[in-house]
């Protein structure tokens, strides 16, 4: 069943059955459809006015790089509709450390005279900073997630564990959900345990890797296989059924799924897939 303009209809629908009563190749659990599954791009690869032709989500890149301003920021939210939801990634300044390639794209006047005190969730004024700023501009936004992209480099280790657990002890979230993609190779179990002692959604791209924890499920889809030329891959009918098969049995545990879509053909793969879901 396939409807049109879908994601701009809105139903208050309580059900009392489960997922599983209905065929969800056939009929996708319609209403639960609409409610639970968020698709989108990480980024906007064609202007903005076409995206939210077509679109409700977008995960915004920008603001890992350098943050815009809080008039830029409340331009964002004016120009979109009022039903359009932005994700962001938090700022670099929090994850990375300055030495990554990644800060070559900013003015290195943000980073003062003491660089080196940015990045790994380090205990540090600079990072606190880093996040109360990354939060305003949420705020301005109406962002109800934040992900934080941790580098290859961000490895498990005592003092990396320490810098986590201060650091999520510690800062502001007013009711947003947090976000924690692990880029690098980690012990299932350490994700599990601190997604669970500090109320983390744990990103993953489920080509690649199993969620540990979270209420909701937030997939960042980098491309397949993993390695150099991954961005450049096109999603093909067998990798949307894999897809349409992990969010069936997320629908069937009633959480809601955000699909990000990071490759090069973001746009074209975004719409397919949306489509292969019955949400056009």
């Amino acid at each position: 069943m396939k409807i049109k303009n879908f994601e701009k209809i809105r139903f208050n629908i309580v059900f009392n059955f489960p997922c599983s009563y209905f065929s969800i190749n056939k009929f996708k659990c319609l209403f639960t459809l609409f409610e639970m599954i968020h698709i989108g791009c990480c980024g906007f690869r064609v202007s903005r006015q076409k995206y939210f032709k077509e679109f409700r989500l977008v995960e915004v890149q920008r603001t890992f790089y350098q943050l815009p301003g809080m008039v830029t920021a409340a331009k964002w939210r004016e120009s979109a509709p009022t039903d359009f939801e932005y994700t962001l990634k938090a700022w670099q300044g929090i994850t990375h450390l300055s030495s990554s390639p990644t800060y070559h794209r900013i003015n290195q006047d943000v980073l003062g005279q003491h660089p080196e005190r940015y990045g790994h969730f380090q205990s540090t004024d600079e990072v606190f900073r880093a996040w109360e700023d990354t939060f305003q501009i949420a705020q301005t936004l109406a962002t109800k997630i934040i992900v934080f992209q941790c580098p290859p480099n961000f490895k498990e280790n005592n003092q990396i564990l320490s810098n986590l657990a201060n650091f999520f002890h510690y800062i502001r979230r007013n009711g947003v959900t947090l976000v924690l993609e692990l880029r690098a190779e980690w012990n299932p179990e350490t994700i599990k345990t601190l997604c669970q002692k500090f109320n983390l959604i744990h990103c993953v791209d489920p080509f690649r890797n199993e969620c540990q924890y979270g209420h909701i499920r937030y997939f960042r889809l980098h491309g397949f296989p993993p390695g150099n030329k991954m961005y450049r891959y096109q999603y093909q009918k067998e990798d949307f059924q894999f897809l349409d098969n992990k969010i069936s049995e997320d629908l069937k545990q009633k959480r809601e799924v955000y699909c990000l879509f990071n490759n090069f053909s973001m746009w074209d793969d975004a719409r397919a897939f949306r489509k292969w879901m019955k949400i056009i």
